[in-house]
């Protein structure tokens, strides 16, 4: 029998709702219920394609036993964090800071007003590595609430306070300058692995914010030693098992420093974030493999991505059915020497084994290898490569394919529309721009809608009940800006004007600090704020950005003075934590540069408009449209008229301007860096 998940939108929630749990979706009825029977909330948080999340539903959630003990001493929630980020970042700080660490699932043991006492991640069905069971944590908790309420009270208000006293330190006065910026490049290069590229050690995660920041800076400064670690990282992932050989995308990160073995799961938004990393570092190099990776991961977000609506789905799992019809991690990507035998015939397996990194031993489990392009086959047909990958990649579509999350988060849908917009700009590709728009008018059709707001979540052309959050209006601003600046298509500066104004309303605080919901969303034990950039920019740090474009587009002062409060945050936090505020440093270097603001008087998508595009200037923003009514749609082309009648292009930054050009070879040595 369904529970009343069975009501709801999201996958993830979906995915429980045949459970014996009694599950409740987070509401206040929920806690209502939990004061009516004077219990705890069990609060269970997770995402649909969470590995560990499947492993503790199918052990516990799906044990009958267990579900009856739950039910009758718990009131338990379930929640999808990717519908609820707010939920999931307030009690991750509650976790992490009584624990030490945090991951999902995350199992949070709540009071009836909602607050903290006891916490964990995943727990196993029986006792191990001196973790207790399920069942025994489900036990111990009951007795703590029947025997010692005065004490879970106290913990509990104790976490609370403690949770509250966390104000953030934003930075105070003034922007990030040079002498922040230069700090944040040392740290940058401390952490980087000179051997394996990336920064840090294992788990190895693609660092795509900090290197937009190190190719902007490197255009701004010329500096070779920033160009070179995000050429080489860029590389290292691109010929690693982190990148699927056979169908383009990444996966979400290497569990080792090589970038051999992934965890197999795909998501919306580090594909976006590095298809746009790949097309900037073509941009900055002309590297025919950051072109081939761009367009490929670009093309797999299409294919497999992509919604009947035209949005984008957010993920695929890591997990699919093996050949004995069990679940397993990487059972869709991973070969043996025998599988190729199978389908390429002895010659080209062997071939094909020594090119992918293919091992008898196997680096993964079981025999199975990751396809990787570990570069010792020595000089390669590329033909007889081209035929290989089809073959293999046919065989590989014959097998169970990943579990698809459809659900379209806003936010990453908006870092999708920025990445397609721009690739297909710069390679040729209009289809994509096509996609790019389609996404765009989806969230402005259903996530917008009549509400004027925009909804975090959409499954199917239907809204989420969701209210989007700082990184929604941040993201979906960015996206809609990029594709301003690609189509010449005004109306799309013009929402994201709309969104950024309700960020000024809603989401600033007092000196330029910025907070996770608005001030009207529902209030939690504490109101989120995170400036740190971690598998996406922060909301704070995206919409710095979009707010310091948006501002170069229009003249905003108000815009222009928010971007340059959020970005305290960023001098503050720059020099001592650069790998976790890359964003926020990229859009440092924005402000630094100008940004420049570039409008071409001319047809879009002609040279001088394509060559502005390619401009490597960071953070430009550029304005393209001829005729009388190019500058109702940008203000940056009002009395920009074509100089003897050619397409002209005018450069200004800092309030002052270039004179104009009409040459393309001119325009781009003024927006070279």
């Amino acid at each position: 029998m369904a529970n009343r998940l069975a009501q709801t939108t999201s996958p993830y929630l979906l995915q429980h709702a045949d459970n014996p749990v009694d599950w409740w979706p987070w509401s206040p009825e929920a806690f209502e219920e939990a004061r009516k029977r004077d219990v705890p909330v069990l609060l269970s948080v997770g995402y649909a394609s969470c590995h560990w999340c499947h492993v503790m539903a199918h052990e516990s959630f799906e044990d009958d036993d267990i579900a009856a003990y739950l039910n009758a001493h718990f009131v338990p929630v379930k929640v999808d964090r990717e519908e609820r980020p707010d939920v999931d970042a307030v009690y991750m700080e509650a976790v992490q800071a009584a624990t030490g660490h945090g991951g999902w699932p995350m199992t949070v043991f709540l009071t009836p007003d909602a607050e903290p006492f006891y916490f964990g991640t995943y727990f196993p069905p029986e006792p191990r590595h001196g973790s207790p069971s399920f069942q025994q944590v489900l036990e111990g908790v009951t007795a703590a609430w029947a025997d010692r309420r005065d004490e879970v009270a106290e913990v509990a208000g104790r976490i609370v306070g403690d949770l509250a006293g966390r104000s953030l330190v934003h930075g105070g006065d003034g922007v990030p300058g040079e002498s922040e910026v230069a700090q944040a490049l040392l740290g940058l290069t401390r952490e980087y692995d000179e051997q394996y590229g990336g920064f840090g050690g294992a788990p190895k995660f693609p660092p795509s914010m900090a290197i937009e920041f190190l190719l902007r800076h490197y255009a701004r400064t010329g500096a070779e030693g920033a160009l070179q670690m995000a050429a080489d990282t860029c590389t290292a992932m691109a010929r690693g098992g982190i990148y699927d050989q056979l169908g383009g995308g990444f996966a979400r990160y290497s569990v080792d420093r090589e970038w051999i073995v992934p965890h197999f799961e795909k998501m919306l938004y580090d594909n976006a974030l590095l298809c746009r990393v790949y097309a900037h570092l073509w941009r900055t190099t002309g590297s025919d493999e950051a072109r081939r990776i761009a367009l490929e991961t670009a093309d797999f977000m299409v294919r497999e991505l992509r919604t009947a609506e035209g949005g984008f789905a957010s993920a695929l799992d890591a997990d699919s059915e093996d050949a004995d019809g069990k679940h397993v991690e990487g059972a869709y990507y991973v070969w043996t020497p025998a599988q190729l035998r199978e389908v390429l015939g002895e010659d080209d397996a062997a071939f094909a084994a020594a090119y992918f990194g293919v091992t008898e031993d196997g680096t993964f489990e079981e025999g199975a290898s990751v396809l990787r392009l570990p570069g010792d086959a020595g000089p390669v047909d590329a033909a007889r490569v081209a035929g290989v990958r089809a073959r293999l990649l046919a065989a590989r579509d014959e097998r169970p394919h990943p579990g698809r999350d459809d659900k379209v988060v806003a936010a990453w849908n908006g870092l999708a529309i920025a990445a397609l917009a721009e690739t297909g700009a710069f390679f040729d590709r209009p289809d994509l721009v096509e996609r790019a728009t389609e996404a765009a008018d989806l969230l402005v059709r259903v996530h917008l809608g009549d509400v004027a707001r925009l909804t975090r979540t959409s499954k199917d052309g239907r809204a989420g009940d969701n209210a989007g959050v700082l990184e929604d209006y941040g993201d979906v601003a960015e996206g809609f800006l990029a594709l301003a600046a690609v189509t010449g298509e005004g109306a799309w500066l013009e929402f994201a004007g709309f969104l950024l104004d309700i960020v000024l309303e809603q989401f600033t605080g007092e000196g330029g600090q910025l907070y996770d919901t608005a001030h009207d969303a529902e209030q939690l034990i504490r109101r989120p704020q995170d400036p740190t950039d971690s598998a996406t920019p922060s909301g704070w740090t995206a919409a710095a950005g979009a707010l310091l474009s948006y501002a170069a587009y229009t003249g905003s002062e108000a815009h222009r003075t928010a971007a340059e409060g959020a970005l305290g945050v960023v001098k503050a936090l720059g020099p001592r934590v650069p790998r976790f505020v890359g964003w926020g440093l990229a859009v440092a270097e924005a402000l630094l540069d100008g940004p420049r603001e570039v409008a071409v008087a001319g047809p879009v998508g002609g040279e001088l408009h394509r060559t502005a595009l390619l401009g490597r200037a960071p953070g430009a923003v550029v304005a393209a449209g001829e005729g009388p009514g190019a500058g109702a749609e940008f203000s940056l082309l009002v009395d920009r008229p074509l100089v003897g009648g050619a397409p002209t292009a005018y450069v200004c930054r800092h309030f002052v301007c270039d004179a104009p050009t009409t040459d393309a070879g001119e325009l781009a040595a003024k927006l070279g860096g």
